[in-house]
């Protein structure tokens, strides 16, 4: 069956996993498909500057209020993409996350994400580091598991310790996906380049741009949902390359 729902874990703080969350949801989008962002990174709630306006019903609310509507959580990012963007962002008092971290909150998780594919054909999920409820749930729940690695040795470094801690609730990480840098170190899997705009931008960079960032998001999305993504790239070597490094 093929893979709907994916978590991408950051194996350490500043590691980018919203970045490329929301970039790997855009390029899905490019293509037609419509893919739901959830934010579990409830301490930084990053997926919120993303979005505009007014943030009421929030992650957060789905899983701690049961009649909580999905819908009014929903914030579309890329009204003009070929298909959707859709982001359920954290953005909370300190109370209700800390509500969202409990372990019944959790294992809402679960159900949430089913439900969530009942209106997207795919979800990503936003998640942090393996030290919180939320974040083993995230990882025990979707279907594909992806580490995020900040740059360097602190990035290898961490991906090990965070192996450690799936492997104690008795999961594992799919692939590792090192970003900011050029070439994969050995432990990693696929590397995103770090892109010219580093800050929040105003749409996602994969849903027009046409350089080796793209290819390589493209290439990721390709592994995460075992899809096909029609993209065009400047240099479409680069989305081959990209593309061998995961099979």
């Amino acid at each position: 069956m093929q893979p709907r729902t994916a978590a991408l874990v950051g194996v350490a703080g500043g590691a980018g996993t919203t970045r490329i969350a929301v970039e790997t949801a855009a390029v899905l989008a490019r293509d037609g498909a419509s893919v739901g962002v959830f934010d579990t990174a409830f301490a930084t709630q990053g997926l919120a500057q993303y979005v505009d306006g007014r943030i009421d019903t929030d992650a957060t609310s789905l899983l701690t209020d049961p009649d909580a509507d999905p819908a009014a959580a929903r914030h579309d990012i890329t009204p003009d993409a070929p298909g959707a963007v859709a982001a359920y962002p954290a953005f909370a008092p300190f109370a209700r996350i800390a509500d969202a971290k409990a372990p019944t909150a959790a294992e809402r998780l679960e159900s949430q994400l089913a439900e969530l594919t009942d209106v997207h054909d795919f979800v990503l999920v936003d998640t942090p580091p393996v030290a919180a409820n939320q974040a083993v749930a995230a990882a025990t729940s979707a279907d594909r598991v992806a580490a995020v690695l900040p740059p360097g040795d602190r990035g290898v470094d961490s991906l090990q310790r965070a192996r450690g801690r799936l492997a104690d609730v008795g999961t594992e990480f799919d692939l590792a996906v090192a970003n900011r840098v050029d070439d994969a170190p050995p432990d990693a899997d696929h590397a995103i380049p770090e892109h010219a705009e580093t800050t929040i931008p105003e749409m996602p960079t994969a849903l027009a741009s046409d350089g080796a960032f793209t290819a390589q998001v493209a290439a990721l999305a390709e592994s995460l949902f075992e899809t096909s993504v029609a993209v065009d790239v400047e240099d479409e070597s680069l989305l081959d390359t990209a593309r061998q490094k995961l099979s």
